[in-house]
């Protein structure tokens, strides 16, 4: 992981986040210890974001994604997450057809 984020470094202007995404523990350690700027806990289980952030413990903004819902938020929230995706908001949206037909005024 620590090559992987030093060579997108390298490549990329000072001013980009590097987030890495992760689905346990162990693997969020490892991103912060290699320098992840954002690290987004994948479908974990509230008891592992919460160790998760413990763990991190301010070194990297945490990102909570994967299963996040209305019955689901507040206890994701309550973990210390920084930020909270809702992948529901894209992939389960539905579409609404909407048009808007202009006509040349008749008047100049």
């Amino acid at each position: 992981m620590k090559a992987i984020i030093a060579l997108a470094r390298n490549n990329a202007p000072h001013t980009l986040k590097i987030e890495m995404e992760v689905t346990t523990v162990e693997e969020a350690l490892e991103a912060v210890e290699a320098g992840a700027d954002i690290v987004m806990l994948d479908n974990m289980s509230v008891d592992e974001m919460r160790r998760a952030v413990k763990f991190i413990g301010g070194r990297a903004l945490v990102e909570a994604s994967g299963g996040v819902n209305l019955d689901t938020v507040k206890s994701v929230a309550e973990t210390g997450v920084d930020l909270i995706s809702v992948g529901a908001l894209t992939h389960s949206v539905k579409a609404l057809d909407i048009s808007l037909e202009m006509e040349p005024s008749s008047q100049q």
